[in-house]
C-alpha cells in the first residue's frame, strides 16, 4: 500500500509562482512513475505532469514552459513548480503514483494511476 499527502494548496497570485508538494509513504519502492493532475470546477480530471522514476517527465499542453515536475526519488517527493500561473490553473490538484514501468506511449494514461491523494486545491486571484 501507499499513502499520499499533498500539500501547498493555497491562493496563488495570478502571474506569480506557487509551489505544490507531494510526499509518499508506505511501499514506495514499488513506485515508477508520479504525476499531478487536477480537477476544475465543470471539467473532468486532466493530467497536468507525470515524472518516471529515471526522470523522463511529459506535460499537459496547457502548462508547458510554465510548470515544472520535480521528483526526489530518496525523500520520496514530487512537487510541481509553478510559474505564471494564470485563472485556469485553478483547481483541485491531486498527486498520483503508477507502480509499472512500461506503458503504451511511454507513460502511464490516468487509468493507469495505482494511488491518488485526496487533493490539495488551488485558487488563482488576480
Amino acid at each position: 500500500q501507499v499513502y499520499l499527502r499533498e500539500s501547498g494548496g493555497g491562493s496563488a497570485q495570478s502571474g506569480g509562482p506557487w509551489r505544490l508538494s507531494c510526499v509518499a509513504s508506505g511501499n514506495t519502492d514499488s513506485l515508477y512513475f508520479m504525476g499531478w493532475f487536477r480537477q476544475a470546477p465543470g471539467k473532468e480530471r486532466e493530467e497536468v505532469a507525470q515524472m518516471s522514476r529515471d526522470g523522463r517527465a511529459t506535460y499537459v499542453e496547457s502548462v508547458k514552459g510554465r510548470f515544472i515536475i520535480l521528483r526526489d526519488n530518496d525523500k520520496h517527493t514530487v512537487d510541481l513548480q509553478m510559474h505564471n500561473v494564470k485563472p485556469e490553473d485553478a483547481a483541485m490538484y491531486y498527486c498520483a503514483a503508477a507502480l509499472g514501468e512500461y506503458y503504451s506511449g511511454g507513460y502511464p494514461a490516468e487509468s493507469d494511476y495505482n494511488y491518488w491523494g485526496v487533493g490539495t486545491r488551488v485558487i488563482v486571484s488576480s
